[in-house]
């Protein structure tokens, strides 16, 4: 059945937008007329060829389109729950779309159950659409099909999917109010010494006696800013130039993540957070009945540190070559011990399923409480640096001040 694109108009006048399957043009205006839209364009899309990821839905306008993972996996926990009552997959998606109100996973999920309705697997016609759907998801979905569990693993996709998006938020959270503090708190400091400080200043230094210390070291850093601002700007803008080709460069890039891991404090909790969304993934991945080595394949691409990437495709050459996990793991001495002493134990017992579960629960609470502490220090930290700032500015302010009153009196 088509898919046709609209724009209309409710009862209330609000502008909407959204996708609708109908036998026709004539039958999408209908259909949106009974449920109080009047179209004002129509136009139908075409299904996006699977070998081709750019040309999704709609043309090269939809190329940008991302679904939040919060939305992603509620989509993903209600199809785990619609399939597992017994209802037919394309009726599952129909129901699911229906009550879509956001048009980007709304239209993916309309030409999703098209290419269901043609014969297609979940997981082909998933693969279509890379920019919504990672390879871990579709990876899952296939092993789910051709083992016949497919309800099962969209319930563990969906767990996945949920603690993937509670991580995130969690770490939002926690960074968002002390960076927006900071950029904040050096605005206002910019803005004091470029601008306000020379209007102050400015009397002192008309008065042509000597001025302390303090107050001729802002004026200074005053004039300084308010003459070669650009300079700063251009500073800037070339360390980042050069800052991102160096990052293109593979000796660049392992230079970066090594200095990185080496960070105090940062470094940890880095490498805590890749372990343990390594562990959760490849645990989700074995327990959907991917194999190992595939399974190993499809976490490397998720590591965005190029040092444990390469640690990860060693340790799967050497499992191919039949040697254990734990030990090219262990070699390469970036993952944790406790971690790779409990996929060791994991692997002789046979619960290694189990234990990389245990392992990301336990470095995601470590990661949980490491931004906690965090959160909790740079608010007060922030406010302390801006004190002495301020503290600064008003002494060089005042100081001349009662000189000059000292002087008349």
């Amino acid at each position: 059945m088509p898919i046709y694109a609209y724009t209309g108009l409710t009862a209330r006048g609000r502008a909407v937008s959204g996708v609708i399957d109908a036998d026709s043009p004539k039958g999408a205006r209908l259909s949106l007329r009974r449920t109080g839209i009047f179209p004002t364009a129509i136009s139908e899309e075409q299904a996006a060829p699977a070998a081709s990821p750019a040309s999704t839905p709609g043309g090269l306008t939809r190329r940008f389109e991302r679904v939040p993972a919060r939305e992603l996996a509620l989509f993903t926990r209600q199809l785990a729950t619609l399939t597992k009552a017994g209802l037919p997959l394309v009726e599952c998606l129909g129901t699911l779309i229906e009550q879509l109100e956001r048009a980007p996973l709304k239209r993916v999920l309309s030409h999703v159950r098209q290419q269901v309705r043609e014969g297609r697997s979940l997981a082909d016609a998933l693969q279509s659409h890379p920019r919504v759907f990672s390879s871990i998801y579709i990876n899952m979905v296939r092993a789910g099909e051709e083992s016949g569990t497919l309800e099962t693993v969209l319930a563990r996709l969906a767990e996945y999917s949920e603690d993937q998006a509670r991580l995130l938020r969690a770490v939002q959270s926690a960074l968002t109010y002390p960076l927006l503090m900071v950029a904040v708190a050096g605005a206002i400091l910019l803005f004091l010494l470029a601008y306000v400080v020379p209007q102050v200043t400015r009397i002192f230094s008309e008065t042509g006696g000597k001025l302390p210390l303090v107050t001729r070291l802002l004026i200074g850093l005053s004039s300084f800013l308010a003459a070669y601002w650009w300079l700063f700007l251009l500073a800037g803008a070339g360390g980042a130039l050069g800052g991102l080709r160096l990052l293109r460069t593979t000796a660049g890039r392992e230079w970066y993540d090594r200095a990185v891991l080496r960070l105090p404090w940062v470094g940890r909790v880095l490498q805590r957070l890749s372990v343990a969304r390594v562990a959760r993934t490849l645990s989700t991945l074995l327990g959907s009945g991917v194999p190992l080595l595939s399974a190993l394949g499809i976490v490397t691409h998720l590591v965005s540190n190029s040092l444990l990437r390469r640690a990860l495709e060693e340790a799967r050459t050497s499992v191919q070559e039949g040697e254990s996990l734990a030990a090219p793991l262990k070699r390469s001495g970036l993952f944790p011990a406790l971690f790779t002493q409990m996929v060791a134990v994991g692997e002789r017992s046979g619960e290694l399923e189990g234990l990389l579960t245990r392992a990301a629960e336990a470095y995601d609470e470590e990661v949980a409480t490491a931004l906690a502490r965090l959160t909790s220090l740079l608010e007060p930290l922030t406010i302390l640096v801006m004190g002495g700032v301020v503290l600064f500015i008003v002494l060089a302010i005042l100081l001349p001040i009662f000189e000059l009153n000292q002087l008349v009196h």
